[in-house]
C-alpha cells in the first residue's frame, strides 16, 4: 500500500515529541509549515497525494508559491528545513526509496551580522530599568489593570528577567522554563534544560544575584495572590502567578527599550548574543562560549565572532595610517 503524506507527517511529529523531546514550539513550526505543504499539495475536494507522488518540481513549485506570497526569504528557508527534516525521516523508515527535497537548493540569504549594544550601552540600559519602570508604575503606563504597588512589584521580576538573560546568556525558553530546584543560589548557578531537552550548567553574576533576591518576595506574593491557580514550580511568573510565556518576555524587553528611550531593536536573544560577543571580546576562550550556550556545534557559536570581527575592521579602519 502507497504511504500517505498525511500519514507520514503525523508519524514525524510523533517521533519529534517522544525520541526528539523537541520544544513545543519546534513542533509548532514543523506542524504549520508541514501542513501549509500538505494544503498546497491538496486542492479543495481533492484527496492528499502519496509519499511517492512528491517530487522536487512540486516543492519548488511550492516554494515558489511562497515566494509569491511575499514570504522572507529567509522563512522560505525555514519551510524547506522543514520539508527536508520530514523527507530524511520518511526515507530513514522505509517509506520512501530517496528525499525529493535533496535536488531543491536553499535560497540564497543575506549575509546578518546582529545589532550588539556594547558593554557600556547596556550596562546604563541595565541600571536604567528599576527608575524607568518605577516612573511608569507612577503614572499609571505599567501593565493595564493593575496598582501602582503591583506594577512596582513586577519591576523587580522585570529586572531578574533581564539581568539573567544577559548574566547567563539562556534563551527565552530556557528561561521561561527554569524551576525552583534549578537555582542553586549559594553557588550561583543554574541548572538549564536546552534544546531537545539537554541540560548543562551555566552561572550567573553578582547583578543577576541581586535582581533575584529582590524577587523572590514579589515571586511569594504573586503566588499567594493566585489563590491556588498557579505554577509553584516555575521562577518566572505572570500576573496570574503562573509560568511567564516566552510571548510575555518578549513584550516586557520591547516595553524597557521604550521606556528608556533606547533607539535599539532589542528582544530577548539579542541579549544572548551580546553575553557571547562580550565575554569573547574580553578574551574568553569560544570553546568555553560554546559550553555556556549549549551548542552542539562550534560553528554555531563562531557567527558570534562576526559582530567582533566588525568591531575590529573599523577601529583598524580609523586608526590605523595605511587603512
Amino acid at each position: 500500500m502507497r504511504g500517505q503524506i498525511k500519514d507520514g507527517i503525523a508519524k514525524y511529529l510523533t517521533y519529534l515529541h517522544s525520541v526528539r523531546n523537541a520544544s513545543p514550539s519546534t513542533l509548532r513550526n514543523y506542524q504549520i509549515d508541514l501542513e501549509q505543504f500538505l494544503g498546497y499539495l491538496t486542492p479543495p475536494g481533492a484527496k492528499p497525494p502519496a509519499l511517492e507522488d512528491v517530487d522536487h518540481r512540486l516543492i519548488r513549485e511550492f516554494l515558489g508559491h511562497l515566494h509569491d506570497r511575499g514570504l522572507q526569504k529567509s522563512s522560505i528557508a525555514r519551510k524547506l528545513a522543514s520539508l527536508r527534516s520530514f523527507f530524511k525521516f520518511c526515507v530513514r523508515e522505509g517509506l520512501l526509496e530517496q528525499s525529493p527535497a535533496r535536488l531543491v537548493s536553499t535560497p540564497k540569504l543575506p549575509k546578518r551580522i546582529p545589532s550588539i549594544p556594547s558593554t557600556e550601552d547596556l550596562n546604563v540600559f541595565l541600571d536604567q530599568l528599576t527608575s524607568a519602570g518605577e516612573a511608569a508604575a507612577a503614572l499609571g503606563k505599567s501593565r493595564p489593570g493593575a496598582s501602582e504597588e503591583e506594577s512596582r512589584l513586577l519591576v523587580k521580576r522585570d529586572r531578574a528577567i533581564l539581568e539573567l538573560l544577559y548574566s547567563s546568556g539562556l534563551r527565552v525558553s530556557e528561561l521561561t522554563g527554569l524551576n525552583i530546584g534549578d537555582v542553586d543560589r549559594q553557588g550561583m548557578m543554574l541548572r538549564v534544560r536546552g534544546k531537545g531537552n539537554k541540560e548543562r550548567v551555566v552561572p550567573f553574576g553578582s547583578k543577576a544575584e541581586q535582581a533575584l533576591e529582590a524577587y523572590w518576595p514579589v515571586r511569594a506574593d504573586m503566588l499567594t495572590r493566585a489563590h491556588g491557580r498557579s505554577d509553584p514550580e516555575a521562577i518566572i511568573l505572570n500576573f496570574c502567578g503562573r509560568r511567564l510565556s516566552s510571548r510575555g518576555v518578549g513584550r516586557i524587553v520591547k516595553k524597557y527599550v521604550r521606556l528608556i528611550n533606547m533607539n535599539w531593536d532589542l528582544h530577548p536573544h539579542s541579549l544572548r548574543h551580546a553575553f557571547a560577543t562580550h565575554l569573547l571580546n574580553d578574551g574568553a576562550d569560544l570553546r568555553a562560549i560554546q559550553e555556556l550556550l549549549g551548542h552542539a556545534s562550534l560553528s554555531t557559536t563562531q557567527k558570534y565572532t562576526h559582530a567582533t570581527i566588525r568591531q575590529l575592521m573599523e577601529v583598524y579602519d580609523k586608526a590605523h595610517p595605511r587603512a
